[in-house]
C-alpha cells in the first residue's frame, strides 16, 4: 500500500477554498436558467421542441402517474416496471455529488491478483446537474486538478477558460414539477448502460477483469435507494468475457453510489511533510503570483463538537462528536474474528482523546436485512470492514475523499481470509523462540484474533488518512527492545503505520510478554491524529492556521524524536519489516532467534499422518526472514539519511549515513552469509525437503552480492566522497568508499587466499558469484543501468568504471600469488586459473574493441 508525494512547502502562501461560494453562484445562474426556458404556453413548447427533434416537455401528470413507484431523497426517483425517472431539484443545481462505483458481488472468473472481488472500487469522480439549452439537463464531469479562487483577477478568467468541464450525460427534460422546483429526465438508459458514470467508469477495470460488451438481455436494475444525501443504485450486469477463454461470460452485481457533498466544503488542513498523511492537491494559481504551486491537503475524517459543546471543546473537555466515524462489520465475516475486529477499530478512540474528542471512533455490526432491507455495505455513505475469503494474504484500507477539501466520506477496508496464514508465518519466525504459542501449526484462536485485531487497527490508520511510517522502528535504541519493562511499556514502535510487525530482537532470557512482542498505537499515531484532528477555531484562515501548526510540530519533534516521520526508500531508517536504531544488532538478535527456531522446525509444524509439505513451507518463511536481516543490513551501505526539515531548521536535509554504520553493515554480510552458514543445512531438516543446501546458499549469497554490487548504490558512495571534497578539516566528516568496501568485500570474500588455505567448494561457488558481478558491473556499456534510476550518476562521467576495473586487477595479482603456494590443493587452483582467465578475457575483449 506507496507513491511518492511531490516536493511542496508544507504550507501555501495562499489558500485558495471558496470553492462553496463558487458552487452557490453558479447554482444561482443555473437555476434562473433552467427557469427561463420553460415558456409559459405549453402549447407553443411542444411545436418549438418536435421542430428541433428534440423529445417534447409534457406536463408532469402525463410522465409521472400515479401508478409509480415514488423514492425520495436528496432527489426523487419514480418507477414503473423498468422505466426509471429522476426528479432532480433546482436547489441542488451546481452541487458536487460524488459517484462512487463498486463490484457488490463478483464471479471467481474474473478475477485478477487482488482485483475481481466484492467491493473492489471500480469509479470514483464528482458531478453536478445544470442547465443545458433546447430543454435539456446536463450532468457534467467535474474536475479540480486546476484552481485559482479570487474570480477579480485576470487570472481566474484565464483558468476557467482553459479548463472547460466535460458534459458526461445530456438528459432530454421530460417534465417540470408543477410548482417549478424541479426537472423530471428519464434516466432508464443511463442506469442500463454501460457507460462510463456508473459502474465500470474506467475502462481499465474491465479489461483486468477481461470483460467485453455488456449482453443487455441478461442486464437489469436490482433496486434504486434514495437517503438525504445519497442515492444507492444496485444492478446485475452480464459481460462477454472477452479474450478469456475459460468463461463465455460474466455476471456480476455492480454498486453505484451517488453521495451529495456538503455545500460548504469542510476547513482544510495544509499538508506538512513531517507527518505522514494521505493527501489531495490541486495546481494553485493564486498561491504564487510569479508561479504555480501545488496546494496540498491532508485526507482526514470531518469531526466537530455539537454546536451547545463548542465552548467545552475550547476548554479542554472532552467532547462526543456531532458524526462520529462509524465502520460496520461486514456480516459475513466469520463470527469468531468479529471481537476482535471491532476492537481493532475502537483501540483508536485513545488517539482521538488527545484531539479532544471521545468516542469518536465505533465499530458496529451491520444491520441483517430483516433489521434494515434498505441498507447496504456498498452504500457510499457506510464505512465497512468487509470480509473477504480469498487465498491472497493481504489486507487493506482505501478511503473516498472530498477532492475539494481532503474530507474522508468512507472507507472500505478489506481483509483476505489468507492474511491469518501470513500472520502465523511472521509470529512463528519472529516470536517462536520465546512464546510456545507460536509452535504449532495452527494457533490458537485468542492468539490469531489478537493478531487479526493488531491487522484491523493498522488498515483503520489508513482510513484515517495515515501513511505507512516506515521510519518509526528506527527511533528505538535496539537494546530497549530486550528491555522488558521499557518495551512491555511502550511497544517496541512507536507507531503501528510502521512495518514492524514483530518483536523479534527479544530473547528467550528476556521473558517479554505479549504486550513488548505486539505492535500497538503508539505515540506517532496518537501525534499524528492530534495533529490532524484538533480543531483550531482561533484561526480565521487554513494559511493562518498552517503557520501556527508548522512551529508546533517543529516544536514536538525537538523534544521527542519518537515522532520521527520516514518513508524514503533510499533511507535505510525507512525499511519494511526491520526493527530498531542498529539494523545489525537487530539482524545479530534475530538470527539467533532463527538457530533456536530451525531445528525444532519438524517437532512444531508437522502434523501426524501427513506429509511433509507444511515443514517444506515453514523452512521457505525461515530462509525469507533471514534474507530478510540480511537485507536490512544491506541497505545501510551507501544510504543517505533524508530528514525533512523546515527553515530557519539548518541541519542537513540529505546526509551520507555515517562511516561506521557502512563499515559495520559490510562486516555482518561477511560473517553472516559469506561465511558459509552451515547451521541452516540443519541434515535432519534438509533431507525431508526437495531443496538443496547448496542451491539455496547459491542463491541466497547472489542475491546479496547482486544487492550489494549496483551502480546505483555505488554511485551513492561516489556522491559522499566527493561532496566532502574541498571541506575545510572541521567539517568533513569520514566517508565510506566504493574503494574501501570493495576492499572489504575483498578480504572477507577471498579471505582464504590471504591466509594461505585451500577453498572448499561452497566458497568458490561465492567467489565466482562475486567476480561475475564485478564483470558484469565493469564491462557492461554505461548506458545500460544496472539498476540505476535516472536521479544518479551517468556512469560514463564518473569513475565508478574504473574503479571496478582497477579491482578485478588487483584480485588477478591476489590470484596469482596464492598459486604459488605449494599447499593449495587441485580444485583452489584450477578455481583461481578459471576467475584469472574470466577477468582476462573481459580485457581482451574491450582492447579488442578499441582497436
Amino acid at each position: 500500500m506507496l507513491t511518492k508525494r511531490p516536493w511542496i512547502y508544507p504550507c501555501a502562501l495562499a489558500i485558495a477554498l471558496s470553492l462553496a461560494n463558487n458552487a452557490n453562484a453558479q447554482h444561482k445562474r443555473q437555476r434562473a436558467d433552467i427557469l427561463s426556458v420553460r415558456p409559459a404556453d405549453t402549447t407553443q413548447r411542444h411545436s418549438d421542441s418536435s421542430k428541433r427533434g428534440v423529445p417534447p416537455v409534457r406536463p408532469y401528470k402525463d410522465v409521472i402517474t400515479p401508478d409509480m413507484q415514488t423514492y425520495k431523497g436528496f432527489f426523487t426517483v419514480h418507477r414503473k416496471e423498468d422505466k426509471y425517472y429522476f426528479e432532480i431539484p433546482n436547489a441542488l443545481l451546481g452541487r458536487d455529488i460524488l459517484v462512487v462505483n463498486r463490484v457488490a458481488k463478483a464471479s471467481a472468473d474474473m478475477r485478477n491478483g487482488a482485483f475481481g472481488y466484492a467491493g473492489d472500487e471500480i469509479g470514483e469522480s464528482v458531478y453536478r446537474f445544470e442547465a443545458g439549452p433546447s430543454k435539456k439537463l446536463f450532468l457534467r464531469r467535474i474536475s479540480f486538478s486546476e484552481y485559482a479562487n479570487d474570480s477579480t483577477r485576470s487570472m481566474f478568467a484565464a483558468v476557467q477558460k482553459n479548463n472547460v468541464q466535460a458534459i458526461a450525460q445530456a438528459f432530454p427534460i421530460a417534465a417540470f414539477r408543477p410548482d417549478s422546483t424541479a426537472i423530471v429526465v428519464d434516466a432508464t438508459e443511463l442506469l442500463n448502460s454501460d457507460n462510463d458514470i456508473l459502474y465500470f467508469e474506467r475502462k481499465i477495470f474491465k479489461d483486468r477483469a477481461g470483460m467485453g460488451a455488456q449482453q443487455n438481455d441478461r442486464s437489469y436494475i436490482e433496486y434504486v435507494h434514495t437517503y438525504a444525501s445519497n442515492v444507492d443504485i444496485r444492478a446485475v450486469k452480464t459481460y462477454s468475457a472477452g479474450l478469456n477463454p475459460t468463461s463465455s461470460n460474466y455476471t456480476v452485481e455492480l454498486n453505484s453510489s451517488l453521495v451529495l457533498l456538503p455545500e460548504k466544503p469542510m476547513t482544510p488542513r495544509m499538508q506538512d511533510k513531517r507527518i505522514g498523511y494521505f493527501t489531495t492537491q490541486y495546481k494553485d494559481f493564486d498561491a504564487d503570483p510569479q508561479g504555480v504551486k501545488q496546494t496540498v491537503y491532508v485526507k482526514r475524517w470531518r469531526l466537530e463538537p455539537r454546536p451547545e459543546d463548542m465552548e467545552k471543546y475550547k476548554r479542554g473537555e472532552l467532547v462526543e462528536p456531532l458524526k462520529p466515524i462509524v465502520f460496520y462489520i461486514d456480516p459475513v465475516t466469520p463470527k469468531k474474528w468479529v471481537p476482535y475486529l471491532v476492537q481493532g477499530v475502537n483501540d483508536w478512540q485513545k488517539a482521538f482523546e488527545q484531539a479532544g474528542f471521545k468516542n469518536a471512533i465505533v465499530a458496529r455490526i451491520a444491520p441483517t436485512k430483516e433489521e434494515d432491507s434498505t441498507w447496504s455495505i456498498d452504500d457510499a455513505s457506510h464505512s465497512a470492514i468487509i470480509y473477504r475469503p480469498s487465498v491472497i494474504a493481504n489486507a487493506m484500507g482505501p478511503s473516498v475523499a472530498d477532492p475539494r477539501s481532503g474530507e474522508i466520506i468512507e472507507s472500505h477496508i478489506f481483509w483476505y481470509h489468507n492474511v491469518m496464514s501470513l500472520l502465523h508465518d511472521w509470529y512463528l519466525v519472529q516470536c517462536g523462540a520465546v512464546d510456545p504459542r507460536a509452535r504449532k501449526p495452527q494457533l490458537d484462536d485468542e492468539l490469531m484474533g489478537n493478531l487479526i485485531r493488531f491487522v484491523s487497527s493498522h488498515e483503520v490508520g489508513h482510513a484515517l488518512g495515515l501513511l505507512h511510517n516506515f521510519g518509526s522502528s528506527s527511533t528505538v535504541p535496539v537494546e530497549k527492545l530486550r528491555d522488558k519493562a521499557w518495551v512491555e511499556a511502550h511497544g517496541h514502535t512507536p507507531s503501528i503505520m510502521d512495518y514492524a510487525r514483530f518483536n523479534y530482537v527479544a530473547q528467550p532470557e528476556d521473558n517479554i510478554s505479549e504486550a513488548g512482542l505486539f505492535p500497538r498505537i503508539g505515540d506517532y499515531d496518537k501525534w499524528a491524529i492530534q495533529w490532524a484532528y484538533t480543531l483550531h477555531p482561533e484561526y480565521k484562515t487554513a494559511e493562518e492556521e498552517c503557520k501556527a501548526l508548522v512551529g508546533i510540530v517543529t516544536d514536538s519533534l525537538k523534544k521527542d524524536h519518537r515522532l520521527w516521520f520516514g518513508d524514503n526508500p533510499y533511507d535505510a531508517r525507512c525499511q519494511t519489516e526491520d526493527l530498531g536504531d542498529n539494523a545489525v544488532k537487530a539482524g545479530g538478535y534475530g538470527i539467533r532467534n532463527l538457530k533456536r527456531i530451525f531445528p525444532e522446525l519438524i517437532n512444531w509444524t508437522s502434523v501426524p499422518g501427513e506429509g511433509y509439505e507444511s515443514l517444506f513451507r515453514y523452512t521457505r518463511v525461515l530462509f525469507g526472514q533471514y534474507e530478510l536481516y540480511l537485507g536490512h543490513a544491506m541497505s545501510n551501505i551507501g544510504t543517505i539519511y533524508h530528514t525533512e526539515r523546515i527553515a530557519p531548521d539548518e541541519a542537513p536535509v540529505f546526509e551520507m549515513a555515517p562511516y561506521a554504520v557502512h563499515k559495520e553493515a559490510v562486516r555482518f554480510v561477511n560473517e553472516q552469509l559469506f561465511t558459509t552458514p552451515l547451521w541452516l543445512n540443519n541434515e535432519e531438516v534438509m533431507n525431508k525437503l526437495p531443496v538443496s543446501f547448496g542451491v539455496e546458499l547459491n542463491n541466497l549469497q547472489s542475491g546479496a552480492i547482486n544487492m550489494i554490487l549496483t551502480r546505483d548504490r555505488m554511485s551513492r558512495l561516489l556522491w559522499a566522497e566527493q561532496s566532502s571534497t574541498g571541506r575545510s578539516a572541521a567539517a568533513t566528516k569520514k566517508t565510506y568508499t566504493v574503494t574501501e568496501l570493495l576492499d572489504d568485500l575483498n578480504k572477507g570474500i577471498f579471505r582464504e587466499l590471504y591466509e594461505g588455505k585451500n577453498v572448499d567448494a561452497y566458497r568458490r561457488n561465492l567467489q565466482k558469484i562475486y567476480v561475475g558481478r564485478l564483470i558484469e558491473q565493469a564491462f557492461t556499456p554505461s548506458d545500460q543501468n544496472l539498476i540505476l534510476p535516472p536521479s544518479t550518476y551517468h556512469i560514463a562521467q564518473t569513475d565508478l568504471l574504473a574503479l571496478l576495473k582497477d579491482a578485478l586487477r588487483q584480485q588477478q595479482k591476489l590470484f596469482k600469488k596464492a598459486m604459488v603456494s605449494p599447499t593449495l590443493d587441485k580444485m583452489t587452483r584450477l578455481h583461481l586459473q578459471d576467475l584469472d582467465t574470466r577477468i582476462s578475457g573481459k580485457f581482451a575483449e574491450e582492447q579488442h574493441k578499441g582497436d
